[in-house]
């Protein structure tokens, strides 16, 4: 998987990792050729004491070194941008396709690792691809470069690369065998800290109402110290590394200069020439050792590009419509044919056999015990997911005939758990319609009921709202939320027990203000609050993901058994018959 998405991330940066070979070539030849005119001037220069050959190879020295400094730097800004870019290109494609997944492949995942493969992966893939662009290419150029510059020195002493490369390469191979496992768990546990401490920020109020602070504490440590355990282990393998590889190399130095001297009393070999020969084997056991932090890095990474790639090839069940039609009927109706709905390995449908239609100017609630089915009915309108049964109609025409933006477009949803996004009130309303103007804005927001609370906070539209709406009430969010959808002005309305958290007052003043504003939509209100439904056009009450009854409040009073315990679980009989 790692191959697959360097080969497809790095295709547009072709043309710039080919001017970075060429720099990096440069440079290594430049690197290769300084030993040997040492040599030159300890061979040629010292030894015969020819003065001008020393100040001569000096300048040439001196000129090399220039060039090898200014094609090093080139070749590092190039690698260093490359790799950022390559960088943020994943990550973007994988938070574009996150975005495109519907709610059933979000929830298989989770959100922690969602997060984690997001940001954490993916900069492990981008720093190995930023060690391959800045030290690894190089690596095989001086490999190559230094064991023939090598032998051009003294061929019969080229034969102690043969035995410390092998010894050398094993011993690395050896120990990266071991880490891979670890850096698999390292990932997994990761993971772990993440969903442990997303958890207890989100219920810190539940946590501290429940006096639980010590067992999250506890719990927050396990997953802590498990993650400490597999990065101990993965780190110990990594600190046996290098004094391995420097031992191997320490070894060959001094099995070199043994040899060397040698071949040096013999006649033959020359002191510059033992001199540049100890140089180039430096200059490919550090090649190797190159290659090796690469092989510490590239195992960890091969994993997170693994994981990355389960989320980028999972396939969103929800998918666009190859050939999209435009709608064909009233603008705003909503039919429910034969609907029918199972979430994956369940054994009993959702919801089955619905069959339902909301029309333009009307109010459509659906009710029922919890269970029932009531938000996955209103969340297969929207098309958060598709129907397994049946077919959804909007307009007229199949939702799944219809281009996502067509359909969006036409709906304005209040989740049951209204989301505020960090930002302004404003920011947060203009999600309904960008170029919303102030005087829009305050109209939703009178309508909502939220009018008063806007304008007392400090800057008013502008005033800041924190990630998930924290900073105001759960009835504040919830007006916020409606008048985001009213912002929008669309011609159906979907609102997910939306009024729960309003007192009975601001329910039904909002539910008279509304009223105006809805006339000619389509609205679709699902509620456990029979004040809130009683007085829409059409009930529809669900038992077990099937319409058992639906009619006015005062026919369903009189006729289902099913909602009037509903309704008299919340009302005495008095109230009922108002």
């Amino acid at each position: 998987m790692l191959v697959r998405l360097l080969r497809e991330q790095l295709r547009p940066y072709v043309g710039a990792v080919v001017v970075l070979l060429v720099f990096q070539l440069a440079q290594v030849l430049a690197t290769l050729y300084l030993p040997s005119l040492n040599a030159r001037i300890i061979d040629r220069g010292v030894t015969e004491g020819n003065t001008s050959l020393i100040w001569s190879t000096g300048w040439v020295m001196l000129a090399v070194s220039l060039g090898q400094v200014l094609t090093a730097v080139a070749a590092t800004y190039i690698g260093a941008r490359t790799a950022m870019r390559f960088g943020r290109d994943l990550r973007r494609r994988v938070f574009v396709h996150v975005t495109e997944l519907s709610a059933r492949e979000v929830a298989r995942f989770g959100a922690p690792t969602l997060i984690t493969r997001t940001t954490n992966d993916v900069q492990q893939v981008t720093m190995v691809v930023y060690m391959t662009m800045v030290f690894s290419l190089m690596a095989p150029i001086m490999l190559v470069g230094g064991a023939v510059m090598a032998m051009r020195e003294d061929v019969p002493l080229s034969a102690v690369l043969l035995v410390v490369i092998p010894v050398l390469a094993g011993a690395i191979g050896l120990v990266v065998r071991q880490m891979v496992p670890y850096f698999r768990q390292m990932q997994e546990r990761i993971d772990k800290v993440n969903a442990v401490l997303r958890e207890q920020i989100a219920g810190m109020r539940v946590i501290r109402a429940f006096v639980r602070e010590s067992r999250e504490s506890q719990r927050f440590g396990q997953a802590n110290d498990d993650l400490y355990e597999v990065s101990l282990g993965a780190g110990r393998l990594m600190a046996l590394m290098f004094p391995l590889v420097m031992l191997i190399m320490n070894l060959s130095s001094l099995a070199i200069m043994w040899f060397g001297g040698q071949r040096i009393a013999s006649g033959g070999m020359a002191v510059g020439q033992l001199t540049a020969f100890v140089t180039y084997v430096m200059y490919i056991l550090m090649a190797v050792m190159f290659s090796s932090m690469m092989f510490v890095m590239v195992p960890r990474a091969m994993v997170a590009a693994g994981r990355i790639g389960e989320v980028v090839d999972t396939v969103p069940t929800v998918l666009p419509p190859h050939d999209p039609v435009a709608p064909t009927g009233p603008r705003g109706l909503v039919e429910l044919v034969g609907l029918g709905f199972r979430y994956p390995g369940a054994e009993h449908p959702v919801l089955g056999g619905i069959t339902l239609r909301a029309e333009p100017g009307q109010t459509t609630a659906v009710v029922g015990a919890t269970g029932s089915g009531k938000t996955t009915l209103l969340n297969l309108v929207p098309r958060l997911y598709d129907a397994t049964e049946g077919t959804v109609r909007v307009s007229g025409t199949d939702v799944r005939d219809l281009a996502p933006e067509v359909l969006w477009n036409q709906i304005g949803l209040v989740p049951q758990r209204p989301y505020l996004f960090s930002g302004t009130v404003r920011s947060n309303l203009q999600y309904g319609k960008e170029d919303a103007t102030d005087d829009e804005l305050w109209h939703a927001l009178g309508v909502a009921q939220a009018r008063d609370f806007v304008a007392a906070l400090d800057g008013g539209l502008d005033a800041e709202i924190t990630q998930g709406g924290t900073n105001v009430s759960g009835g504040q969010r919830q007006r916020l939320a409606i008048a985001r959808a009213l912002v929008r002005r669309p011609s159906i309305y979907l609102f997910d027990d939306s009024f729960s958290a309003l007192d009975y007052a601001t329910d039904a003043a909002l539910r008279q203000a509304l009223a105006p504003e809805t006339r000619e939509a389509t609205v679709i209100i699902v509620a456990q609050r029979v004040a809130t439904i009683r007085y829409a056009d059409r009930i529809v009450v669900l038992d077990d993901g099937q319409v058992v009854d639906s009619g006015t409040h005062a026919e369903l009073m009189a006729s289902s058994a099913t909602y009037q315990e509903i309704v008299y679980s919340q009302l005495s009989a008095a109230e009922a018959a108002q």
